[in-house]
């Protein structure tokens, strides 16, 4: 069997590994193989919270859109009706970003979501 020289290779990937694992603790950002077991782990968490991010961020959308419609006297879920009602494509971002920067553009889609509700209940009737 011929004599294996791995040349720089080696090094450089277990170079690369404690690089990742400074600022861990104690063995974990001095000795290659829990520095690994520590990256392989971090890399695993970052993966996850990188889908955990836009779950977050939809559900903070979703509080500061509510707070802001019940504010204006209409539950949030009859406003995201109303809109849906009225033809009032916004997502839930740009409604969270109106709700916070300007009430009044956030008023205005509050009355037309109200009155998309009432003229449906009306036509139903």
């Amino acid at each position: 069997m011929p004599r294996v020289k791995r040349s720089t290779k080696r090094s450089d990937r277990r170079k690369k590994i404690l690089k990742r694992a400074s600022g861990y603790f104690l063995t974990k950002s001095k000795l290659y193989q829990a520095a690994q077991e520590a990256v392989e782990r971090g890399l695993k968490f970052a993966y996850t919270g990188r889908k955990q991010k836009k779950r977050q961020f939809r559900s903070l959308w979703i509080v500061r859109v509510g707070a802001a419609a019940v504010a204006n006297g209409i539950s949030y879920s009859q406003f995201i009706h109303g809109l849906k009602l009225a033809g009032i494509e916004l997502d839930r971002k740009v409604l969270a970003d109106i709700a916070v920067k300007d009430a009044a553009g956030f008023t205005s889609l509050v009355k037309q979501a109200k009155d998309a509700v009432a003229a449906a209940k009306t036509k139903a009737a």
